[in-house]
């Protein structure tokens, strides 16, 4: 018996969603009795595996093969299924994003194992196998029972803090059938954003809303994102009259993050923005109306102007980081 972790890189490397996912396995594996293996696909580099015993993993298998050099979830989810197969997983996990969402229900079919898509918290019990997720765009809790033998778990980013657990981990060559691994899929171009940090990767998002009055009240707000170190990000209506990159947009029809903290300048807080940044772990909201639905999910709040407010936090955070 065992946990099978898939652990996406990016350009051969992981990021810290990797170790978020190594940290939640390693515990999981523990309230199992059993062992948690890493599993990574394609060329990453032996010092990038070894990063992974960091956090407590022990054993890494990896998939290199020159057939599967690009992402394809079919390809990836029959790897994937093979390996837990064959090493008596009780459990997989994968992450919440793009590519975790496409793998896991090919996974959850091959293996006739149920879901828990989203989960935010290690399992409540496992026997029977219980797991809490957010849902109603984060305003509840569901407690979900997984019956199966086998259980799927996406992990939300950001939703389970590191926790270093140094070991000496032994990678091995992992030993699948690639004979019929082509892919269907032709990549003709792919374009990659650079010199931005990505939305999905910050730990601090600084967003505005309408109530920025006008695009040229926007720099205070992408001054405070970079003394912070994080991304900014608009809500949709922003996006729409073009005061800001469609890829800044975030909601449920946008990017779904999860951040260690989001500061909402000038958003009321729609149930759809709110869908997509409810799992971040601090919001702090500034808007003019005090009844603001965005005042509800968030746990700091600042009445007032954010053309006024945002330069006198520019400010603040100037003279705590020259101090």
């Amino acid at each position: 018996m065992s946990v099978i972790v898939y652990i996406e890189h990016w350009d051969n490397k992981f990021k810290k969603l990797s170790f978020e996912l190594i940290t939640y396995s390693v515990k999981l594996a523990d309230m199992l009795g059993t062992e948690a293996i890493a599993l990574s696909i394609g060329n990453v580099p032996e010092q990038e595996l070894q990063k992974l015993g960091k956090y407590g993993i022990k054993r890494i298998l990896s998939v290199d093969n020159e057939s599967i050099t690009k992402f394809d979830s079919q390809v990836y989810s029959r790897v994937i299924s093979e390996i837990a197969a064959g090493e008596s997983a009780k459990a997989i996990v994968l992450a919440n994003n793009n590519a975790g969402k496409s793998l896991a229900p090919r996974i959850s079919v091959r293996l006739q194992a149920a879901i828990a898509s989203g989960v935010n918290q290690l399992p409540e019990s496992v026997s029977p196998f219980v797991v809490n997720k957010r849902v109603f765009s984060g305003s509840a809790l569901a407690r979900i029972h997984l019956t199966s033998e086998i259980t799927v778990i996406t992990l939300s980013q950001n939703s389970f803090d590191l926790v270093e657990n140094p070991a000496e981990p032994v990678i091995e060559s992992a030993n699948v059938s690639l004979e019929q691994l082509s892919s269907k899929i032709e990549i003709k171009d792919i374009q990659k954003q650079t010199g931005k940090l990505l939305l999905q990767d910050a730990e601090v998002v600084v967003s505005g809303g309408r109530g920025m009055k006008t695009p040229d009240n926007w720099a205070p707000l992408v001054e405070l994102a970079e003394l912070l170190n994080g991304a900014t990000a608009c809500s949709r209506p922003v996006s729409d009259e073009g005061w800001r990159p469609h890829e800044e947009h975030t909601g449920q029809t946008g990017k779904i993050i999860s951040p260690n903290l989001y500061i909402a300048a000038g958003i009321s807080g729609a149930t759809q923005h709110l869908a997509g940044i409810s799992s971040s772990k601090y919001i702090v909201a500034i808007n003019t109306d005090k009844d603001a639905p965005i005042f509800d999910a968030a746990q700091y709040g600042i009445v007032g102007d954010a053309s006024k407010v945002l330069p006198k936090l520019v400010e603040a955070v100037k003279v705590m980081k020259s101090s």
